[in-house]
């Protein structure tokens, strides 16, 4: 039986380049997709529409936030789901006037502005190494102004995912940083606690971008888990 697609979903200012250092290291055909509609609805489209076949999401941040649209939309397409430093309540008022402020910030020309701001909160320490930095900012670039605009009217459509959760039954793996400081621990037990069966593992000492700063550890867990609940299938 060939195995199902591992479909990649990435955060915002991400691009396919967050998955990179894992794709030696799972056996999956790995498909990416990128997130530029201006909904919640219309990205979880835009991964249904990555491949036909039945397949396993992994998302990132707004990548899972998509996921669990998705998982709502159309549960029987999905055989495993991997949310990674991500959150499914709903936008809380600070956080719309984030959103706000830095779409009329880059509307005005800043958005390489607004790239610095957020960087900070991306890895785990306030001051990331040059290459890690560098990193982010040449994906946040190729990502551009434009898209960047879309996801965050994305962001603003957001629901409380937490009570459709409860009827998930696909295989879930939730991984956490312990140093997240954009989306803590607490968020992600909210989320295996939501999702029956869902295994939770947190990586002490981690960031937000956990594929970039722990991608050995997230391989090993991912590859793991996906042999024993999804190659199973």
């Amino acid at each position: 039986m060939t195995a199902p697609a591992l479909v990649l979903a990435p955060g915002m200012l991400c691009d396919a380049n967050l998955w990179d250092d894992l794709r030696g290291s799972l056996d999956s055909r790995m498909v990416d997709v990128e997130l530029t509609a201006s909904s919640i609805g219309g990205m979880a489209r835009q991964i249904l529409a990555a491949t036909t076949e039945p397949f396993v999401l992994a998302g990132l941040s707004l990548g899972a936030i998509v996921g669990f649209e998705v998982l709502r939309l159309a549960p029987e397409r999905v055989l495993g789901f991997c949310a990674m430093s991500t959150n499914a309540g709903a936008p809380r008022a600070q956080q719309l006037d984030q959103w706000t402020a830095l779409d009329r910030q880059v509307a005005e020309g800043g958005f390489a502005d607004a790239i610095e701001s957020i960087l900070p909160t991306m890895y785990a320490v306030p001051e990331p190494s040059a290459g890690h930095a560098d990193r982010f900012r040449a994906m946040a670039r190729r990502v551009g102004p434009d898209v960047f605009r879309a996801q965050l009217a994305a962001q603003a459509t957001r629901d409380d995912a937490l009570p459709s959760l409860r009827s998930v039954r696909a295989p879930t793996l939730v991984l956490s940083g312990g140093a997240d400081v954009l989306c803590p621990k607490d968020f992600h037990t909210a989320i295996a606690s939501a999702i029956p069966g869902a295994e939770l593992r947190t990586l002490p000492g981690a960031g937000h971008l956990l594929p970039i700063e722990r991608p050995a550890e997230v391989a090993a867990l991912l590859g793991d888990w996906l042999h024993r609940h999804v190659r199973s299938l």
